[in-house]
């Protein structure tokens, strides 16, 4: 029992995981010059159910590093094409996306570490 209510969290993570991708470019594509309040609520509530739900203990480190270079690289290269307003957006939804998983995950390791 305990396996089949892992499998569907797993699926709901997932599916969080590309919707919130599939979001960030539709918002980026609809309204290029910047995300309204809603949809920066939407997406951090897909970015912590991804933290949630989807990264194991055994893939912490690899979330962590992976989505604190993901988030540098994207906002360095938002900096970088200024006046490309649909990529900007794109990569602010991403960035807005990726974050609050990665807090979510840094605050599980953190307890993680602390407890013991």
């Amino acid at each position: 029992m305990a396996k089949k209510k892992k499998s569907i969290m797993n699926k709901i993570g997932v599916l969080a995981f590309l919707v919130g991708f599939a979001i960030a470019l539709v918002v980026a594509a609809i309204s290029p010059l910047a995300l309204t309040d809603s949809w920066i609520m939407v997406l951090a509530v897909l970015g912590l159910i991804v933290g949630l739900l989807n990264i194991a203990d055994h893939e912490v480190t690899t979330y962590l590093i992976a989505s604190v270079s993901f988030i540098i690289a994207a906002w360095a290269f938002m900096a970088s094409i200024d006046g490309w307003n649909f990529l900007e957006t794109f990569m602010h939804a991403i960035i807005v996306f990726t974050a609050p998983g990665a807090l979510v995950v840094s605050f599980k390791a953190l307890y993680a570490v602390a407890k013991d």
